[in-house]
């Protein structure tokens, strides 16, 4: 079975591994979409927290049902299926009190154990979404859109209220048009206005903040001076989400949502004055899952446009270098078998 590894930083090589097989609860899945994530990128240059090498990428997954395990049921041998990468331990303090995205012994396909950029992957059918109704385009994105429905659920953002949302990323791009179905008026931040253009055009965000051209004024003016009740860094820059504690209102709460390999400090005083509240938002779970899938069927969530560019499997390697480059202009690969 082919499957692709990241041998070591900057190094991907074609390998053949062992057929997986479907052990009792499991599923065997041929996959046939893998999208792309910042993870991959970080990982790739050799900036990613918590990875070692060597290690199979890929936890965006999308495929077809091949095989069932023994005592396995709500699923059939041909149902497309949504990959949950996240595999919790089910016994910790985080799982038993519903929050398995944080679990204390997460292993994250493609990140802490061997994920799907293969052929065939095995995968505890607890840990699958039958995605009946969707494309496999969109199949694939339920992951990365589910870590934006949780991080807008987390923040208990509402109908009505402002959401500040740095970042333009896929991560980004997902909390911005969740937070517009949710009926909150959204600003988008970011340095690259053609971006910003994408944010206002595909999420629908009623204003735009250019993060090189006075900020924190033009998001005061844009808020009465109030600033947003919410803010969301999905960053992953050090500079930016300090910079974010100025920019949320007095009583609100800023939301981390990009993982950065850095220490972060804030002006304690100030902190206390607006009475903040910090947040990290990490993974998502299956109600997150069950939030994008809804607005998928809806059509709601345009993924063609989400979806900048493609490969197949024996191309991707030649041209992952490329997707790391600005001026290839991605929002969001996909490897299409």
């Amino acid at each position: 079975m082919k499957a692709i590894v990241c041998e070591q930083i900057e190094q991907f090589r074609y390998v053949e591994v062992e057929q997986p097989t479907a052990g009792s609860g499991e599923a065997i899945v041929r996959i046939k979409r893998i999208g792309i994530c910042g993870t991959d990128l970080h990982a790739f240059k050799g900036n990613q927290p918590f990875f070692s090498y060597p290690r199979i990428l890929g936890h965006e997954l999308a495929g077809y049902v091949e095989e069932l395990g023994e005592g396995v049921t709500g699923l059939a041998v041909g149902d497309l299926v949504s990959v949950v990468p996240y595999m919790h331990c089910g016994t910790c303090i985080a799982c038993r009190n519903g929050r398995t995205n944080c679990c204390t012994d997460m292993k994250v396909l493609g990140v802490h154990v061997d994920g799907g950029m293969r052929e065939r992957v095995s995968v505890p059918v607890s840990h699958l979404v039958k995605a009946d109704g969707l494309t496999l385009d969109q199949a694939a994105m339920l992951e990365p859109l589910s870590i934006g429905a949780h991080a807008v659920r987390r923040s208990e953002l509402r109908a009505g209220g402002t959401a500040l949302v740095i970042g333009a990323g896929p991560i980004g791009l997902g909390v911005m048009i969740l937070a517009k179905q949710l009926g909150a008026n959204v600003i988008a931040m970011d340095i690259n206005e053609e971006r910003l253009a994408f944010c206002r055009d595909w999420a629908g965000v009623d204003h735009t903040v250019n993060a090189l051209q006075s900020p924190k004024e033009k998001v005061s003016e844009l808020t009465d001076g109030e600033f947003p009740t919410v803010v969301f860094d999905a960053t992953g820059n050090a500079r930016s989400m300090t910079d974010s504690f100025g920019l949320v209102a007095h009583g609100g709460k800023l939301v981390y949502v990009g993982l950065v390999k850095a220490d972060i400090t804030f002006h304690d005083p100030d902190f206390h004055k607006r009475e903040l509240t910090l947040m990290g938002s990490r993974n998502a779970t299956m109600a997150d899952f069950d939030t994008v899938r809804s607005a998928l069927k809806t059509g709601s969530i345009d993924i063609e446009r989400y979806i900048t560019h493609r490969s197949s499997f024996e191309e991707m390697v030649d041209q992952f270098e490329s997707w790391l480059k600005p001026e290839s202009k991605v929002i969001k690969a996909m490897v299409c078998m």
